[in-house]
């Protein structure tokens, strides 16, 4: 599945409109906010589809998947959005994890816990605000990604230290610009490790570069650290493959109407994170040119002035040089 679909489920008294654009979406929240109550509106729906006091509206076929059964269940859903309420365990499991990637479904989950074994996105974590008589979806820490996201920061960002999230070519591209400018550098080795070095580091006004397609487990922790802590920022672009793209080198109109609407080009069944897709487009865009691009080993035409620059500009307010 791919794009972007509109879901809207409304009874007399209720009415929730939203949409999903990327294969998991993840809705938290507390109690009392409307997220098992959306849940139930569509399992009644989809079992009543006629003569139920509830309606839905989308150019999908809509499930609720739960209970021990579930992989029996997922078995018979295909090109669906597929709903699960907080309280089943098994969206926990690398099992989980494991068979939802080889089904071409959206996923939306609802749960109060980081979910460590699957790779969403921060722009990808919705909370449910009450407007009136109707919920709507608005994202959770959307304040948040716009800060440190993909667009700009409030502040000039002068970090004395900057820690990336592995140790491919992406932490060969900004170990190398802060060793120009005698800055550290450290790889993380994975983005679950991040949290850990930050909360031993406290000497230093520290930038943390990570792939925010898939960073979003890690939100609420590092989160909270940073309203505890006043000493590093984070710059989440969806990943170092996204930036390079983004940084308009090539004249491609491709590129930039991937990158303007990615949900329409992104098939969910090949792609469980979109940082894989921007990886594999930029290999494919660059094959055989003096910029063919290596996940594991950088290629050094990417050092040069003036292809670093163009990079760097693309984080705006962020300063490294």
């Amino acid at each position: 599945m791919r794009g972007v679909h509109r879901v809207v489920v409304y009874s007399k008294r209720l009415r929730y409109d939203f949409e999903v654009r990327r294969n998991l979406t993840i809705i938290r929240g507390d109690s009392a906010t409307g997220k098992t109550t959306l849940v139930d509106m569509i399992q009644e729906a989809v079992n009543h589809p006629s003569g139920s006091p509830v309606e839905l509206i989308c150019d999908k076929t809509c499930h609720v998947l739960s209970g021990e059964l579930w992989k029996e269940q997922l078995t018979g859903m295909q090109d669906s959005i597929v709903f699960i309420d907080e309280g089943n365990e098994f969206v926990r499991s690398a099992d989980f994890a494991k068979e939802i990637q080889k089904t071409d479904n959206y996923y939306v989950i609802v749960s109060r816990e980081a979910l460590s074994a699957l790779p969403y996105g921060v722009e990808e974590i919705y909370g449910i605000r009450t407007s009136g008589k109707y919920g709507t979806l608005k994202q959770s820490y959307h304040e948040f990604y716009r800060i440190y996201g993909t667009d700009v920061t409030k502040a000039e960002v002068n970090p004395e230290m900057v820690i990336t999230e592995d140790s491919n070519s992406g932490y060969q591209f900004f170990h190398s610009v802060c060793c120009d400018q005698d800055l550290e550098c450290s790889s993380a080795d994975g983005k679950s490790n991040i949290f850990r070095l930050l909360k031993n580091r406290k000497d230093k006004k520290i930038l943390v570069i990570a792939d925010g397609a898939a960073f979003g487990p890690e939100m609420e922790r590092v989160m909270q650290l940073m309203t505890e802590r006043q000493n590093f920022a984070l710059y989440l672009p969806e990943s170092f493959e996204w930036l390079i793209l983004s940084s308009d080198i090539w004249e491609d109109n491709e590129i930039r109407e991937i990158l303007n609407t990615p949900y329409d080009y992104i098939e969910s069944k090949d792609y469980f994170s979109w940082e894989r897709y921007f990886t594999d487009l930029l290999i494919e865009k660059t094959k055989g040119s003096y910029l063919a691009y290596s996940k594991r080993q950088l290629n050094e035409n990417y050092l040069t002035e003036k292809i670093s620059s163009a990079i760097l500009s693309r984080m705006e307010k962020i300063v490294l040089r």
